[in-house]
């Protein structure tokens, strides 16, 4: 049943299987590998390949600057330009008086913190819930939301332009 020739063709196929799929690796390797071979002992600094422009240089630091006149800030919010940046926050915010995955903002200036009846809110904003949304609150969280609450569940990065939190602050305080 098993004589020479099969034997053979048995190994022959299992060695040229274990070839290929060596050959597979090393132009994965080549191919997929930033710098000068396995293990990165490559000759000279490894450049990134692109970069994505985020605005964050742009934006000057906190703290960094001419202090901001919050008071003019806010007063200079237009609730119609609002409504183009709000869209940012519609994809989990409503005002329509229901919750999506963040809850509704109809009525959130001068509202408590974590207020909305029924939604599941994170400890940390819970623990402010006697505390209300006043605009400077709201200037501060849309700027960066886990910088100005600590362990909130909102995963939004934060507005980097000051026009646009007054914008959006506008559009809140003219949707009660």
């Amino acid at each position: 049943m098993f004589d020479t020739m099969t034997m053979t063709k048995a190994v022959g196929a299992v060695c040229g299987s274990l070839l290929v799929l060596m050959l597979l690796n090393w132009a994965s390797d080549s191919l997929y590998t930033v710098g000068g071979g396995h293990g990165g002992h490559g000759e000279g600094e490894i450049a990134q390949a692109y970069t994505i422009d985020t605005g964050e240089e742009a934006a000057p630091a906190e703290g960094e600057g001419e202090p901001v006149d919050l008071a003019a800030v806010l007063a200079a919010g237009d609730a119609a330009a609002g409504e183009a940046v709000f869209k940012k926050c519609g994809s989990c915010h409503k005002l329509d008086g229901s919750d999506g995955v963040g809850p509704h903002l109809n009525g959130v200036v001068g509202r408590n913190h974590a207020a909305v009846p029924g939604f599941a809110y994170s400890e940390a904003m819970a623990a402010k819930s006697a505390e209300p949304w006043t605009p400077e609150a709201l200037y501060a969280f849309l700027e960066n939301p886990k910088k100005a609450i600590p362990g909130t569940k909102m995963a939004f990065a934060g507005l980097p332009k000051s026009e646009d939190r007054a914008n959006v602050i506008a559009y809140l305080a003219a949707n009660p």
